[in-house]
């Protein structure tokens, strides 16, 4: 068994990590969000199974844990985008290894 630093209210880093992406939605709408800025809208028809109540929670979930950047422009109907930020990026080859192991073992 492998061991390693305490994290702040966790066990472990593995238990602070995944307590961070491991949301219903959350790997999958930081998935999308490594091909760039999306709309709101646009996360909706990505991930059709949310609803837009769970989107919302798991995007301000991302955004409280400075994964995710969300940008509101002042126009009407209100646009609102986000987008990964340099910590969320920095999951990118995670998130990627996490894809090809799911294609190995489909």
């Amino acid at each position: 068994m492998q061991t390693c630093c305490q994290c702040e209210g966790y066990n472990s880093p593995i238990e602070h990590t995944i307590g961070m992406i491991g949301g219903k939605y959350k790997a999958i709408i930081l998935w999308h969000l490594i091909g760039g800025t999306l709309r709101f809208s646009e996360l909706q028809r990505l991930i059709p199974q949310a609803t837009a109540k769970m989107l919302t929670q798991q995007l301000r979930e991302l955004e409280s844990d400075e994964l995710v950047e969300r940008k509101v422009y002042p126009v009407v109907p209100p646009k609102t985008e986000y987008s990964l930020t340099e910590k969320g990026k920095s999951l990118s080859p995670i998130l990627m290894d996490l894809c090809h192991w799911g294609k190995e073992h489909l």
